[in-house]
Parts: structure tokens; sequence; C-alpha cells
């Protein structure tokens, strides 16, 4: 799993990246569509497609002369959960915190 995050997380660190992605969620696209936004050679946009396909992020097929790319949930669950433990982490570490606090400034008060 932590290869998987680690291919997830690298591939989400670039805007370009996270640009297809955004766009991807409101449906399926063809590459000249996601591509059309980015100022950069389709070579350069086609490297970063690569990448979201290489982590499983991205699927795309190909229909005569156009490639339409589809997002692949799996990843981004398996993330969301990892995010939510890590939260869930915090949180309780944060009022565990919060609760010594308290109890530190009551003392002070002689309460």
């Amino acid at each position: 799993m932590t290869s998987t995050l680690d291919s997830f997380f690298g591939a989400m660190s670039d805007p370009t990246r996270r640009a297809v992605i955004e766009r991807l969620a409101s449906g399926p696209a063809s590459v000249s569509e996601l591509h059309s936004p980015h100022a950069m050679a389709l070579p350069t946009f086609m490297r970063h497609l690569s990448v979201l396909e290489s982590t499983g992020i991205v699927r795309s097929v190909k229909k005569g002369r156009v490639r339409t790319c589809h997002i692949e949930a799996a990843p981004l669950i398996e993330a969301q959960g990892w995010l939510a433990w890590q939260r869930h982490l915090w949180e309780t570490r944060l009022d565990r915190l919060d609760t010594l606090a308290h109890k530190i400034a009551n003392s002070d008060t002689g309460e």
C-alpha cells in the first residue's frame, strides 16, 4: 500500500496533473480536450498523462484516432482512506493536548 500511496501522491504533486484530475472528475475527455487549457507541447502533456495512467489514476481508451481518458476511483478512495486515518490520529492527539491545556489552566487558577 505504501508504494501505491507514494505513486499516487507523487503523481498528484504536479499542478498540471491535478488539473487533469479535476477536469476528469466531471466526466471523460479526449486527450486534445485535456491538453487544450495547458500551454505546453503535446509530447510534454502526454508524459503527464503517462504518469497518471501508470499510477492507475487515469485510464484511457483509444477508439479510431481519438484517445479518451477516464478517472479511476480506486486510487482516490485508497488515498482518501489514508488521509482519513491520518486526520483521525491528529484529531485524537489534538483533543488530548486540549484536555491537558485545560487541566493546566485550571490548576493555575486553583479550580
